[in-house]
């Protein structure tokens, strides 16, 4: 028996988040690097806390003399970010924060399980499991929660950003606890919101009267009420924000990133990964192909896992759960996506036209339910798959 009625929380975090910081600094490393080369190999990681940041790990291009030329953009890549996402505070500037640099040419024995020989397929950039997911609830095909909590978020930034709203400041979350009734939802429980502000004077009650038209402006029409609970700044002051109140680091907001907790998650993180490791790529293309179950109407909710193991091209696996609501059997779709899509590494990578430099934007507000964009950003959004996936069935 599926679940009808109940209450389900999901939680997002601004670009500004000590954490969402280093994945945005990651994802420019690799942006960088990838519009260099477009097979460039990057694992790169990020701490920030007071005045520091430290950035790590692995890169590779075939070109020795690029990456070192490339290996001096690093701290000015760094310092845009910060500057962009706005924080200019005493003890995190992005004209004086210290920055080191610690990257370093990728291993050897990684490289020879993921580069194809003449004769051999590339093989996966390690193992592990990834899951996509799809719902109808709304518009986007995700989870109701989590969308419209990178909504708020992402609309106060934007009116931070213009000048609208100057007294807020970068580093803010947002939490939605929302009402579900014949399971579709309708309605919000309880919303919290805390948010940086620059003013020291400015209470609660003054945050939420500059945010609450904002927050009622993404939300759909109905599902604030009189009954609805409203924690804003529930703690009082906000005003040190971003890695001077606490310390980030790369990876650390998978949930976030991901399905807000209404799906399962294979434990990988995204951001600073070149498209070859399948912890990015095969999670991407597991939300590609469940969206566009849910998009053919085969299913109204539908959860997708793929295994890889490092070196070897094929996937172990190819799962999907319709829980309950498909039009088809599961074991069917199932057939239908190994007949669809080459879901080899380099396969997902030429499908979806991931050796771009297109990940900086996804750092923040969820890699998942965005639209589309232009130059290949967010095309694993796209629902393009639906009538050979209808054909495959």
């Amino acid at each position: 028996m599926i679940r009808q009625n109940f209450t389900f929380t999901s939680e997002s975090v601004s670009e500004g988040h000590p954490d969402k910081v280093c994945d945005r600094i990651s994802d420019a490393v690799l942006d960088a690097l990838i519009a260099e080369e477009p097979e460039a190999r990057v694992a790169c990681e990020t701490f920030a806390t007071t005045n520091r940041v430290v950035i790590g790990g692995e890169v590779g291009l075939s070109d020795q003399a690029k990456l070192k030329d490339y290996m001096g953009r690093v701290d000015e890549i760094a310092r845009a970010c910060i500057k962009d996402i706005g924080y200019e505070q005493d003890k995190f500037h992005h004209e004086t924060v210290k920055i080191t640099n610690l990257l370093h040419e990728q291993s050897a024995h990684i490289a020879q399980g993921v580069d194809a020989a003449a004769d051999k397929e590339e093989g996966a950039g390690d193992q592990g499991i990834m899951f996509g997911y799809a719902t109808n609830e709304t518009p986007a095909l995700m989870p109701a929660p989590i969308q419209y909590a990178h909504a708020i978020l992402r609309r106060l930034a934007e009116v931070r950003k213009s000048g609208e709203q100057p007294v807020l400041g970068p580093d803010a979350k947002s939490q939605l606890s929302v009402r579900y009734r014949d399971g579709k939802p309708v309605g919000i429980d309880s919303l919290v919101l805390s948010t940086q502000h620059l003013d020291e004077s400015l209470t609660s009650a003054d945050i939420r009267g500059i945010v609450a038209p904002y927050i009622e402006e993404v939300l759909p029409e109905g599902w604030l009420t009189p009954e609805t609970i409203w924690h804003v700044n529930p703690t009082g002051k906000f005003v040190i924000g971003g890695p001077d109140g606490d310390a980030g680091l790369t990876g650390r907001k998978i949930i976030v990133d991901t399905y807000g907790g209404a799906a399962p998650h294979g434990g990988g993180a995204f951001s600073g990964k070149d498209p070859t490791k399948v912890d990015r790529s095969a999670a991407y293309v597991a939300r590609y192909l469940a969206k566009n179950v849910v998009a053919s109407g085969m299913a109204d909710r539908c959860t997708i896992q793929l295994s890889y193991a490092i070196g070897v091209s094929r996937p172990l696996s190819i799962y999907a759960d319709t829980h309950g609501t498909g039009q088809v059997e599961d074991a069917a779709i199932e057939t239908a996506i190994g007949q669809v899509i080459d879901l080899t590494p380099r396969g997902i990578r030429e499908h979806l036209q991931l050796n771009k430099p297109i990940y900086q934007r996804t750092a923040a507000y969820g890699h998942f339910g965005r639209a589309p964009d232009a130059d290949g950003g967010f095309s694993w959004e796209a629902t393009n798959l639906v009538d050979a996936l209808k054909a495959a069935v």
